[in-house]
């Protein structure tokens, strides 16, 4: 079968080829073979394959930490500790978690980390089901219920809109109201400036402010009547202490990501005014959560997916032997942001085109 394997560390682009490797060996006992019929790119597979996490990743490496796949074969416990119905499996769509390795035609994946795909929702759909949807709402069931005001930076980001989509989707105690009377959280968007990008819905967002401008900072305290209660914060770096500072007393900066490609500064967890910053890795919750219930956390985003929201457009298609001159297409934008997508959208492969 065929594969893109990346065989050091290094950029997507210059260290990831396509050639042919063994298939797999039949399911062990609690196994699963899958033949993945869609797969994409993502940051994290950049990060991963640059060696930043080295205590836990080996090489030749097959990225791809997001897809889905089709059932073909199930292993001998898995038909045993369902009453001889592992078979039903056959033929049935997952999302296989856990790790990387969907940038090739066929994977075996333990079944305790598969999450079925349910049957009404397409596979376009599925496959961007797990990184950006689930991450935006683990954050949003955890840090912003009740929130009076909250800031999302890189606002013009994939996960930023689906962040709006959910923030604006529950009850908040401000906001705009609607025609139920219930009221809207808008949030407020952290941008660049960066010529020509904008943010995907702009009736989500409360405002928009720049950094271009010099005086951000002001802008920022205004749109958030004083403070935030939440920011949701993939930058990191210098701009750091400036967001706990736009911060209401007692508010939390979370940090999931590190697109600037520097910590935040030892001062943003001085505590200041009882402010407090938390990280969400992904990785973390979902490794940490029991496996017979993951496929639970999945249950929102399939049910706002089914509604036509947290939808990723795809804005580039190739075959898997397409996927090297497509990586190199991205690295203009820089290794920070490799990985994030072809302009308002992300890159989806099929493995047997």
């Amino acid at each position: 079968m065929r594969a893109a394997v990346a065989d050091r560390p290094g950029p997507l682009d210059e260290v990831v080829t396509v050639r042919t490797v063994e298939a797999p060996a039949p399911p062990g006992p609690t196994e699963l073979t899958l033949r993945i019929l869609a797969t994409t790119v993502n940051p994290s597979d950049a990060v991963t394959v640059s060696g930043a996490y080295a205590s836990r990743t080996t090489f030749p490496l097959v990225p791809g930490f997001e897809g889905v796949g089709v059932v073909e074969a199930v292993g001998a416990a898995v038909v045993a500790g369902t009453a001889g119905t592992g078979g039903d499996l056959v033929g049935r769509r997952v999302l296989p978690l856990g790790g990387p390795g969907c940038w090739q035609q066929r994977r075996t994946v333990d079944r305790s980390w598969c999450v079925p795909v349910p049957d009404d929702l397409d596979t376009r759909t599925a496959c961007f089901s797990y990184i950006n949807p689930l991450t935006a709402s683990l954050m949003v069931a955890q840090y912003c219920a009740g929130a009076r005001s909250v800031v999302v930076t890189a606002a013009t980001s994939a996960i930023a809109g689906h962040l709006a989509e959910l923030l604006t989707e529950q009850t908040g105690q401000t906001g705009q109201t609607g025609q139920t009377g219930q009221t809207r959280l808008r949030p407020v968007g952290l941008v660049r400036g960066t010529p020509g990008s904008t943010v995907a819905d702009p009736d989500r967002w409360k405002s928009l402010v720049s950094t271009a401008d010099p005086d951000w900072r002001a802008q920022l305290r205004s749109a958030t009547s004083g403070g935030a209660d939440v920011v949701l914060d993939c930058i990191g770096g210098p701009v750091g202490p400036d967001l706990v500072d736009a911060l209401a007393p007692g508010g939390t900066l979370v940090l999931y990501g590190l697109l600037s490609g520097e910590p935040l500064p030892a001062e943003c967890f001085d505590g200041r005014r009882g402010t407090r910053v938390d990280m969400f890795r992904l990785r973390d919750t979902v490794h940490s959560h029991p496996r017979p219930g993951l496929a639970n956390l999945f249950t929102p985003v399939f049910d706002l997916q089914r509604r036509g929201l947290l939808r990723t457009p795809v804005a580039a298609e190739t075959g898997l032997s397409g996927l090297p001159e497509a990586l190199r297409l991205q690295a203009p934008r820089g290794p920070r942001h490799s990985g994030g997508g072809f302009g308002r959208g992300k890159l989806l492969i099929d493995p047997w085109a």
